[in-house]
């Protein structure tokens, strides 16, 4: 039987963060789901979380939790703190997509995307790492993306950047946290039309004539749009469920220390993300190891 830990799930509101914060509490684990507080104090995702907790009987329970607020991170995880003595499992999820032609996105919304999708993991990280460390164990799981490995398509430039840098930097924390017994994972999950709200929520271009003006005719850009759409459509498995992303990470948290994979593809498109990101973790490792690094690619028991 494996550990229960007492995981912080953020962006848990909905979508991946929501299912896997429940997936994660229905596997016996303690959680705590960080929910951004609404603008108009409507609080129908904390009594969403609430309920289910309720109706399941599992530990499940919900707290504000803003990934670009210092004070908001440093309340949530002091009461974690004060109510179970430590965070083991910290899952980074909170994320913002950003959709349209790439030039038509002004240097702030950019700015904005960065601020949630990678600031926001060094911010929470800077606050929970330091009680992983005294420790002496612990996983960190970030919700990175296959478009990183896979096909950075046009019109989320923004958003597969932003990725690509989240995807960075956990390597890169794989490494550092290791000797104090920490384990890193990284999620890369595909394409979910359906059963999240991060197209919704998604930004749209700031300077909206330069938009039209690239989308519409006479633009050689003009149609292409469409096109991404429609082939996502095409290629999308019928399995392709937003469920995968959380059973992908419930499976890291549920792993025995020491052996949770260094990533996890929640992706329906025949094994090409796992190709690519294996062939370049394999050249890194080879890498870090030849540079006398390969002791730090394995926690330390």
């Amino acid at each position: 039987m494996s550990e229960k830990l007492i995981v912080l799930v953020t962006g848990a509101a909905t979508g991946f963060g929501a299912l896997t914060a429940r997936t994660l509490a229905k596997s016996g684990h303690q959680v705590y789901a960080g929910i951004l507080p609404a603008d108009d104090g409507n609080n129908a995702f904390y009594e969403e979380t609430r309920e289910f907790a309720r109706v399941n009987q599992v530990h499940l329970v919900p707290v504000q939790l803003d990934v670009t607020d210092d004070a908001s991170i440093q309340v949530a995880v002091d009461t974690i703190i004060s109510e179970k003595g430590s965070i083991d499992g910290l899952i980074h999820n909170a994320g913002l997509l950003a959709y349209g032609p790439t030039e038509s996105f002004l240097p702030e919304q950019f700015t904005k995307l960065l601020e949630v999708n990678l600031i926001g993991p060094q911010r929470v990280n800077r606050i929970v790492m330091p009680h992983m460390r005294r420790k002496g164990r612990g996983v960190l799981v970030f919700v990175s993306s296959a478009s990183v490995y896979g096909s950075s398509a046009p019109f989320a430039g923004a958003y597969f950047a932003s990725k690509a840098a989240v995807d960075s930097l956990a390597q890169v924390y794989q490494l550092e946290l290791s000797p104090f017994g920490i384990e890193t994972s990284i999620i890369l999950p595909g394409f979910f039309p359906t059963g999240t709200n991060i197209f919704a929520a998604a930004l749209r271009p700031g300077d909206t004539q330069r938009a039209e003006e690239l989308w519409s005719p006479p633009s050689p850009l003009a149609g292409w749009d469409a096109v991404l759409q429609e082939s996502g459509r095409k290629l999308l498995s019928p399995e392709a469920t937003p469920q995968a992303v959380a059973d992908a990470i419930d499976r890291v948290i549920n792993a025995e220390h020491g052996k949770r994979p260094f990533r996890a593809i929640a992706e329906y498109d025949g094994g090409q993300t796992e190709i690519s990101a294996g062939v370049h973790d394999l050249v890194r490792d080879r890498y870090l190891t030849r540079f006398g690094f390969g002791e730090l690619l394995k926690p330390k028991n």
